[in-house]
C-alpha cells in the first residue's frame, strides 16, 4: 500500500521513519529544501502539491499546522473516497472537525502523539472513526508502533492525553532542568549534572517499562531507611508537590478541551 503524507515536519518525518517500505511513500512538501531532504535522506517521492499526494496514496498522514487544515482539505476533498483514510496527527482537531473538513466519505483515524516520536520513542494515542476498517486501525498501529508505544482510546479521554503525554515532554524536562540546577548548586559542572540527571530519568523509565514493577513499591525499595535517598524524599513526598502535577495535567486538559 502507497502510504502519503499531507505535511513533512520533524513529526511526519518521525512516523516516516518508522515505516518499513519508504519507496512507497510519497510526501507533500512546499519547501524546496525540505523536499530534497527528504528525498536524499530516506528516498522517498515528494511533491509540492497536496492533490498528488490524494490521487497517488489511499492512506494518507495529516501533519499539518491546525491553522493549515482546511486550506489542505479544500483542495483534495473532491479527490477522496470511501477508500481513503485520514490519519491526523493534528492537535486540536477531533473526528467531528476532520469529517466535516474532509467529507463523510474518507475513513478517518485521530491520533495524539508526542514529541518523542521524534527519538523513535513516541507515546501515540489512536481513536478511529467508527466506520474505519479494522485493517487500517492496524496499520496505524504497525507503523506508529514502530516509533515508540500505542493505546487505542475513545475520543472523550484524549483531552487527558493531551495533558498527560502529549504535555509530559516538557513537564519531565522541567524536572530535570530543576535537577541540574540543584546539582549544579552542589558543584558539579552544567554538563555533568545534566548527564547524571538525564540518564537517571532515561534508565529509570526503562527500568520501570521492562520490569513492570509498581511505583510505590520501587520508590520504597530504592529508599533505605536512614538513607540519602529517605532524606531527600521526605522534602518531595508532600501533598503540595503532588497537588501542583494534579493541577498541571488538569490545567492542560482544560485548554485541550477549549481548543477542541
Amino acid at each position: 500500500m502507497k502510504i502519503g503524507f499531507f505535511g513533512a515536519g520533524k513529526m511526519a518525518e518521525g512516523i516516516l521513519s518508522a515505516i518499513e517500505d519508504k519507496k512507497g511513500v510519497v510526501m507533500a512538501e512546499k519547501v524546496a529544501e525540505r523536499s530534497a531532504e527528504l528525498r536524499r535522506k530516506y528516498g522517498v517521492a515528494t511533491t509540492a502539491d497536496v492533490k498528488e499526494v490524494a490521487k497517488k496514496a489511499k492512506f494518507v498522514f495529516l501533519a499539518v499546522r491546525p491553522q493549515d487544515v482546511d486550506a489542505v482539505a479544500a483542495e483534495v476533498k473532491p479527490l477522496l473516497g470511501e477508500k481513503h483514510t485520514i490519519v491526523s496527527i493534528v492537535a486540536g482537531k477531533t473526528l467531528a472537525k476532520l469529517k466535516k473538513a474532509f467529507g463523510a466519505k474518507v475513513n478517518l483515524v485521530r491520533v495524539m502523539p508526542n514529541l518523542a516520536l521524534r527519538a523513535n520513542a513516541g507515546m501515540c494515542a489512536i481513536c478511529p472513526a467508527a466506520k474505519t476498517p479494522a485493517k487500517d486501525v492496524k496499520l496505524v498501529e504497525k507503523i506508529l508502533g514502530g516509533a515508540g508505544a500505542t493505546v487505542v482510546l475513545k475520543e472523550k479521554d484524549f483531552d487527558a492525553v493531551t495533558a498527560l503525554s502529549g504535555s509530559g515532554p516538557a513537564y519531565f524536562a522541567y524536572m530535570e532542568e530543576a535537577m541540574v540546577e540543584g546539582g549544579v548548586k552542589l558543584g558539579l559542572k552544567p554538563a555533568v549534572a545534566r548527564l547524571l540527571a538525564e540518564q537517571t530519568m532515561f534508565g529509570t523509565a526503562k527500568f520501570l517499562r521492562e520490569s513492570g514493577m509498581a511505583l510505590r513499591p520501587f520508590i520504597e525499595g530504592v529508599c533505605t531507611k536512614g538513607g540519602t535517598t529517605a532524606a531527600g524524599m521526605e522534602k518531595m513526598d508532600v501533598p503540595a508537590f503532588k497537588k501542583i502535577v494534579a493541577a498541571t495535567l488538569a490545567a492542560a486538559a482544560k485548554r485541550s478541551k477549549e481548543l477542541a
